[in-house]
């Protein structure tokens, strides 16, 4: 059996294996995720809330934004509090006072360190102790603790509505006036955050581990949140599964990188050979079309983080009366997946044809229609969003058509179903323009086959947004989305990655096929090893077990080995873009190669570990640590490949135009630089002095209003100026050059294809 056949069934017993898991651990979830009552009641028999109100309650929040509005158990929008962690304070604080006044004549804020101690002491048991009857489906609270709520919820309901008393809290929240009009509303959302907050601080039921749904998340030190000693262990065990992979990664390196041959590069372009087909022509208005996305995502990002500062305007303009945060936030997130994918959708749709060598009849028509179907899903999806976050939609139309709240998978069912078909026709034009280069049995057949795998899994992971209903769990839908967010991005996007750019350097002729094919079958396994199972690393607090703690901790951890390594292959990028004179036409693709390399590294690697073991995430999550992470894992890893890709389909779509590489510099080094600024002189500091608050305070504080309002923070916000602005010139100036190889001069002195294939005609002929 050779080696390229040992490595493919690795590969598939590995992903049989991880999916199986993934499954079994869903069903898990499904049995042990925190409970939803039936109804809410005191001891003197008073019904709090009913079950009708939570779950309406969360379509209310849903309409407005949901995670783009603050957030719940640490997932969603980093301004605004976690309205789990401040509901929880703020209860406690409630029952405090009231004690204090009774027993001591003074508020809990004005006693004595011993005196407050004993008091948290009392109220613990109240709060800790889970009084939910499964036979029934009743939680009963004390009337103390009902109180408490009573207080709470009249505090949310002031906020989302136009109350003077609480319009500086709007503001700084980003919200806009009057949110939620229906007052019945605003009292069914308060019955939401009073059961998400329930669930993080009561212990579960039939378990001695004295932890809550969400594992003591978040740090809340008045009634006794606090990390777990499984967290604290299945930490430093991460730690070391990811120095052993390592340091086996190291030496498989050392021991096999140097057998590899060495290729002599050919003297001309071998790219040159291939015929550019009306479907791979058809391709070049997507590009148009990702640098419009980049364009908007950009202009809404620097909206998004401007309400930070004047929280409903923008210097002066009533903003958040027609574009309030939430929605900025949405499409700016929204957008930056969208762009980035659209690069990669039409890299794959230009790259099929040119592998085979094929055109299916009426492939353009597709290419056609897929843009058109685009198009109309970006537009229709964010219109109902606008429709719902205005509260102009209504809640029976909103789960379809307006905002379904979910972080990444916010669109209405309607347009995800309809992506979904969009990615299905993506699929289908592949298949049939790569057919015939799966059949061939030559050196690259493995890399065509790993290309059309990650597309088939591409396509269809996205049903995986469809797995849950309007009033499915909170922790069901969070395993599902991410299935998508990290399962994308941390898994078969990365295989679409490797495969493409091995399929270039093969096609270039600087790597040998065979080497390239057992390369990428290797890099691919490394990668699904801590890929595919690394996903439970999001579900730590979600109201999962410990047991999904620890194989999130330990199988995470090895999502950082095959980066360690990642400046080795930066370097084999670079010096394969010096291998030939004729590389020089290829040096902006290999440069923002070399970018991802360097990103994959700081991004995914460095910040991406920082946040990864359970103990580091149950400080980190949710604050601009992780958006540190983000940033420059998704642009800087992502993002920059996307652009990669596109410039190397723009050299063989456009040959006859000059590229003004002047532009192409400028974009290089505004990005790089201004996602450098970003993060170092913005998102670090201010995720650095969130982690101090919330050991110092709890999670409520490093998220609270009176926190994000320091003048600090101030400062630290507007130094995100130089960086934001530099990046948006980056992507100014290649949109600049996209349009120039349409509407820009053509060269005098660099030959087109067609000269090159007279060229080799005549010399032909000379020999016959």
């Amino acid at each position: 059996m050779d080696t390229t056949r040992r490595l493919w069934l690795g590969l598939g017993a590995l992903l049989i294996v991880s999916f199986g898991i993934m499954l079994w651990i869903g069903r898990d979830i499904y049995q042990t995720a925190p409970p939803i009552p039936q109804q809410v009641v005191s001891e003197s028999g008073q019904v709090l809330y009913t079950r009708a109100d939570i779950d309406t309650g969360r379509q209310v929040w849903q309409s407005i934004g949901g995670h783009q509005n603050g957030s719940i158990w640490g997932h969603g929008a980093l301004l605004a509090p976690d309205w789990s962690a401040e509901w929880l304070h703020r209860e406690a604080v409630a029952m405090l006072d009231a004690r204090a006044r009774t027993e001591f004549g003074s508020a809990y804020g004005e006693l004595e360190a011993p005196e407050q101690a004993r008091l948290e002491q009392q109220i613990r048991p109240l709060l800790r102790t889970n009084t939910y009857d499964p036979q029934t489906g009743t939680i009963t609270v004390s009337d103390e603790r009902a109180q408490a709520i009573s207080q709470v919820a009249a505090h949310y309901m002031s906020v989302f509505s136009n109350d003077p008393a609480t319009t500086e809290l709007r503001e700084a929240y980003a919200l806009r006036e009057n949110p939620v009009p229906d007052m019945e509303h605003r009292r069914q959302m308060t019955a939401f955050f009073f059961w998400a907050s329930w669930a993080t601080v009561t212990e579960r039921l039939d378990d001695d581990t004295g932890l809550s749904y969400t594992h003591n998340f978040p740090h809340e030190p008045l009634v006794g949140n606090k990390p777990s000693a499984s967290s604290f262990m299945w930490s430093m065990f991460s730690i070391l599964f990811m120095i052993a992979g390592i340091a086996l990664l190291a030496w498989h390196y050392a021991v096999w990188h140097s057998k590899e041959p060495k290729v002599e590069p050919p003297l001309k372009d071998p790219s040159l050979s291939i015929v550019v087909t009306p479907s791979m022509r058809a391709v070049g208005k997507y590009f148009w079309l990702v640098m419009a996305l980049f364009l908007t995502q950009i202009l809404l990002g620097a909206t998004t983080a401007h309400y930070q500062v004047e929280g409903q305007e923008a210097y002066g303009l009533a903003l958040a009366d027609f574009l309030p945060y939430a929605l900025t936030r949405t499409w700016h997130t929204q957008l930056a997946i969208l762009w980035i994918a659209t690069a990669w959708l039409a890299t794959g749709l230009y790259l099929a044809p040119a592998m085979s060598g094929h055109e299916p009849k009426f492939q353009r028509l597709g290419v056609n229609f897929l843009f058109v179907c685009l198009i109309v899903i970006v537009v229709g999806a964010f219109a109902g969003q606008w429709f719902a976050v205005m509260q102009k939609l209504g809640l029976e139309h909103n789960f379809w058509f307006g905002h379904q709240g979910w972080e990444y998978t916010d669109i209405g069912r309607f347009w995800q179903i309809f992506l979904f078909i969009g990615l299905l026709l993506w699929l289908v034009l592949m298949g049939r323009a790569l057919w015939p280069a799966l059949r061939a049995k030559t050196e690259t057949t493995s890399i065509s086959g790993l290309f059309f795998l990650s597309t088939v899994a591409i396509a269809l992971l996205y049903a995986a947004g469809l797995m849950w209903r309007e009033d499915t769990h909170i922790s069901i839908i969070t395993y599902w989305r991410f299935w998508i967010v990290h399962l994308w991005v941390e898994g078969f996007f990365e295989v679409f990655a490797v495969a493409v750019i091995s399929f270039i350097f093969v096609k270039l002729g600087l790597v040998r096929g065979k080497s390239a094919t057992i390369n990428v079958l290797f890099a691919t396994i490394v990668f699904m090893a801590g890929g595919v199972l690394g996903m439970f690393h999001h579900l730590y607090f979600a109201g999962v077990t410990t047991g999904i703690i620890a194989l999130g901790a330990s199988i995470s951890a090895l999502e950082v080995v095959p980066l360690a390594l990642i400046g080795l292959e930066a370097y084999d990028t670079w010096k394969n873009g010096r291998a030939t004179p004729w590389m020089q036409r290829y040096k902006w693709p290999i440069l923002f190669f070399i970018a991802v390399s360097f990103w994959n590294l700081v991004g995914a690697g460095l910040l991406g570990f920082l946040i990864n073991t359970p103990m580091a995430l149950y400080y980190m999550q949710g604050t601009n640590l992780t958006a540190a992470h983000g940033h420059t894992a998704l642009f800087g890893v992502y993002g920059m490949l996307g652009i990669g890709l596109m410039l190397y389909c723009l050299r063989g779509m456009r040959p006859e135009r000059r590229w003004i590489n002047g532009l192409l510099s400028g974009a290089f080094w505004s990005f790089n630089i201004g996602l450098a600024l970003m993060t170092v002189l913005t998102l670090l500091p201010m995720g650095v002095l969130q982690l101090e608050a919330n050991l110092t305070h709890g999670y409520w504080y490093a998220r609270s209003a009176e926190f994000m309002n320091r003048a600090i923070i101030d400062v630290l916000v507007w130094l995100r100026v130089p960086g934001d602005t530099i990046l948006a010139v980056g992507a100014f100036l290649v949109a600049l050059f996209v349009m120039s190889l349409w509407l820009g001069p053509r060269p005098v002195n660099e030959p087109s294809r067609l000269q090159e294939r007279l060229a080799r005609e005549q010399e032909l002929g000379e020999e016959a």
